[in-house]
């Protein structure tokens, strides 16, 4: 009998050791995908200023360059572009959120071999 309650104290003992390290790793990777994210999204944040801040002196620029008779028709096609670039921007980020990753890939993939390793 106590060699029973010894093998199934040792089973247990091995399954909450087997659960700390994929919960660990889960941990992990979120860690790693939110650093990934606010990197990005920083990223994204300045370049976005950057762009638009020469862009738009771009434009000013443009329209003190042409003469004045042309200068609605050069606001017209500065404005046009813009909205243009926007659109297109806004397809691109509706496609990238549209199609999500897997999230936490690699420890679904570690339960998923534990699962199989203790099917008979």
């Amino acid at each position: 009998m106590a060699g029973i309650l010894h093998s199934a104290r040792n089973l247990l003992a091995s399954a909450a050791g087997l659960l700390r390290t994929r919960l660990e790793l889960l941990g992990i990777e979120l860690q790693e995908e939110l650093a990934r994210l606010a990197t990005a999204l920083i990223g994204a944040v300045v370049l976005s200023v950057l762009l638009l801040l020469g862009l738009a002196f771009a434009a000013v620029a443009l329209l003190l360059a042409v003469g004045e008779a042309h200068r609605l028709a050069v606001a017209i096609g500065a404005a046009a572009f813009f909205l243009g670039s926007a659109g297109i921007g806004a397809l691109i980020v509706r496609r990238a959120t549209a199609a999500p990753g897997r999230l936490f890939g690699a420890s679904l993939a570690e339960l998923e071999r534990d699962c199989e390793s203790l099917k008979p």
